[in-house]
């Protein structure tokens, strides 16, 4: 499978999918103005990919500095896949970075934690 990279833009993350090393990675701002329309190609790559998936563990790290509302709704829909993903026995980890002064990036993350109990989530200030 081949690896997915899409490059940030003024009001969508970088996406770094590296199939082979099993490491997932979204970083920078998300307000797209059709949250569907840019992430949806993101959500086919990973079906495919958690369907062809046997024991490898599984890094997904997040660094978002900011993301509106419906890229809210897209985080719980990512958390939920990876959550039933999780249940069936895949070693998943999710990394949620956010920066020393960012209090809501951290709560933000408190709470997305919340609602996993299969997915290991780890909180990790970004700026140690």
């Amino acid at each position: 499978m081949n690896d997915l990279i899409i490059d940030p833009t003024r009001c969508t993350p970088g996406v770094r999918f590296y199939f082979s090393k099993h490491q997932l990675e979204i970083s920078g701002e998300s307000y797209p103005e059709n949250t569907s329309e840019f992430y949806g190609p993101v959500f086919d790559q990973l079906k495919t990919y958690f369907s062809g998936l046997g024991e490898q563990a599984v890094t997904l790290t997040i660094h978002l500095r900011y993301f509106n509302s419906s890229s809210s709704k897209i985080i719980i829909n990512l958390f939920d896949f990876l959550e039933e993903w999780a249940e069936k026995g895949r070693n998943i980890t999710v990394n949620w970075l956010y920066g020393a002064g960012d209090v809501d990036a951290r709560e933000f993350g408190e709470e997305f934690s919340d609602d996993l109990e299969s997915v290991a989530f780890r909180l990790v200030c970004a700026d140690h």
